[in-house]
């Protein structure tokens, strides 16, 4: 059977799982899990990925990855082949380590990244092998709750959506990830065709026109300069530090017409406007009627 296609959305988000062959123990002691961390942080530095959120299992391992420039099979391919190398040393075995190439899925980080990362820092307690949350060591939700601090792992993006400052952030993180979904996280619940994406009607088109092969879209650049003579606002001025409500607005419209013309990411207008992801969603949410 033919390989699924993949989608390569730079900055896109997506929720990996890789599996032991055969279901089998990809981990004999605290010592491999500790290799893993180290082979992932290299990686993701290497092809400029970022790391929202991680849960090692015994047989099988989660993570929530944003790509760089470049395709997540990059990191990926260089994470499950350094570490399948240094387990098989270990254990004196030959063959394959991992039951299959990674699984991915390309999601709608607006409605779902929040549902995600309490479905992989959960799955300990649901898989039975932990109490709480809090009992399982190999998750990155002790960086989300502030008392462990591993420079591989963000966690910016998901703790601005449940509040600006920090404090209650984490507090509020703390609170919804001990409620255990009502609606489990099921990554296969949406799938366009032979490609995994999860997202509403609007951000599967998104994705798949992301895809077509050559057709010319405007750039990040060319729909800056669209804004500036659209609202006559200086370009400087979007980048500006001073509040303004009136460019906070041409803010707003510039990062959902970049989504929605498939232009360019929330987390590439960010870099071009000088803005957190999140003040751009709240901009969005706050400028509803401003932003088509």
């Amino acid at each position: 059977m033919p390989r699924p296609l993949r989608i390569h959305v730079p900055s896109g988000v997506y929720h990996v799982t890789l599996r032991g062959n055969h279901r089998q123990p990809i981990f004999h002691s605290d010592c491999d899990r500790n290799l893993l961390n180290v082979i992932v942080a290299r990686a993701l530095e290497k092809f400029e990925t970022r790391l929202h959120a991680f849960c090692w299992m015994t047989n099988h391992v989660h993570m929530v990855l944003q790509a760089g420039p470049e395709p997540i099979s990059r990191p990926m391919h260089d994470i499950a082949a350094e570490f399948a190398r240094a387990m098989q040393l270990k254990l004196e075995t030959t063959g394959h380590f991992f039951e299959r190439r990674f699984h991915a899925v390309l999601v709608d980080t607006d409605s779902y990244l929040l549902e995600l990362l309490r479905y992989v820092h959960r799955n300990p307690v649901t898989a039975g092998i932990a109490a709480s949350v809090d009992a399982y060591r190999w998750t990155s939700h002790h960086n989300y709750r502030g008392v462990r601090h591993d420079n591989w792992v963000t966690t910016n993006l998901a703790l601005d959506m449940f509040a600006p400052e920090r404090a209650r952030a984490i507090a509020a993180y703390c609170r919804f990830v001990e409620v255990e979904d009502a609606q489990p996280w099921e990554p296969l619940q949406a799938l366009a065709p032979r490609v995994a994406v999860i997202g509403n009607e609007e951000f599967v088109a998104r994705a798949m026109r992301s895809r077509e092969p050559g057709k010319t879209r405007q750039s990040l650049e060319e729909l800056l300069q669209e804004a500036c003579r659209r609202f006559e606002v200086g370009r400087d001025s979007l980048t500006s530090p001073v509040r303004n409500a009136y460019v906070a607005r041409v803010r707003a419209w510039i990062a959902y017409q970049a989504g929605e013309r498939g232009i360019a990411t929330l987390a590439a207008v960010a870099r071009a406007l000088g803005r957190t992801e999140g003040a751009l969603r709240y901009a969005i949410r706050a400028y509803p009627n401003d932003i088509k």
